[in-house]
């Protein structure tokens, strides 16, 4: 677990203390945290896991089939290599990701495997593929809006599940984000381009995660909303993504793969 001592880490240790199947067997955090050394299991407010929590990568992925990775973007150079050297497959759920991050990513595919999702609950994966169809069928004629909210705590925005979603109703019209995603709107803006993709970010509290994608006509609205209540839901996914994920081929794959929707 690379991550382990953080809010999502903390989650999945928590999961995976109830799974028969799967087995921690090393938990990773950063230089200097004064939990270092400290049991994995108990620092999560669990019963002791018999791993200790360790800064030194090529020690905890010894002899682990696969990882999971919830850290920060500034990590992910160090957590790939580490998994390239040891041969240990790989589960990355770390959201604001830079576009030469996501290329490092697809390179490191070609060594071992890798599942990238910016939103691990299966749920919200599904959720995904129906958002994707309604705006293929219903067409351009109906404005997108993608509505997300979350914790205070959160660093990047939109968040990455929301850029996801802006990502598959634009593919859904034979475009690419960038061109139709509008991530701010301040002052004078003019009139709504049509075909635009608008985002609007809400951060505050303890909200786990709120994604609501509308189309909108001039006759209606229709609005699809997930709500994830708890982070378990993104720690389930992570490790039915582990799972899968052990023993395949080098090559990039998605929670799309693993729940079998493409």
């Amino acid at each position: 677990m690379l991550g382990a001592a953080g809010r999502m880490g903390q989650a999945i240790l928590s999961c995976l203390a109830e799974a028969s199947d799967l087995k921690l067997s090393g938990a990773v955090t950063e230089i200097g945290d004064p939990a270092l050394g400290s049991d994995a299991g108990e620092n999560a407010g669990l019963e002791t896991l018999g791993v200790l929590l360790t800064d030194d990568r090529s020690q905890a992925l010894h002899g682990a089939q696969v990882a999971i990775d919830f850290t920060l973007p500034g990590a992910l150079e160090a957590n790939i290599a580490a998994c390239q050297e040891a041969g240990t497959a790989l589960v990355i759920g770390t959201t604001g990701l830079s576009l030469q991050q996501q290329q490092l990513l697809e390179q490191a595919s070609h060594e071992i495997p890798i599942v990238y999702g910016r939103n691990m609950s299966l749920g919200m994966n599904v959720f995904t593929h129906f958002v994707a169809e309604a705006a293929q069928l219903l067409g351009k004629e109906y404005d997108v809006e993608i509505v997300e909210a979350h914790h205070r705590h959160k660093v990047d925005a939109p968040s990455g599940t929301a850029l996801a979603l802006g990502e598959a109703i634009a593919k859904a019209r034979w475009h690419e984000l960038d061109e139709l995603a509008v991530r701010t709107r301040d002052g004078q803006i003019g009139p709504r381009v049509p075909g635009t993709i608008g985002f609007s970010a809400i951060r505050g509290g303890n909200i786990v995660g709120d994604h609501t994608v509308m189309f909108i006509s001039p006759d209606e609205r229709v609005e699809f909303t997930h709500r994830a209540a708890d982070r378990r839901t993104f720690a389930l996914g992570a490790l039915q993504a582990a799972r899968w994920l052990a023993g395949r081929a080098p090559g990039s794959y998605t929670m799309a793969d693993v729940i079998g929707l493409q």
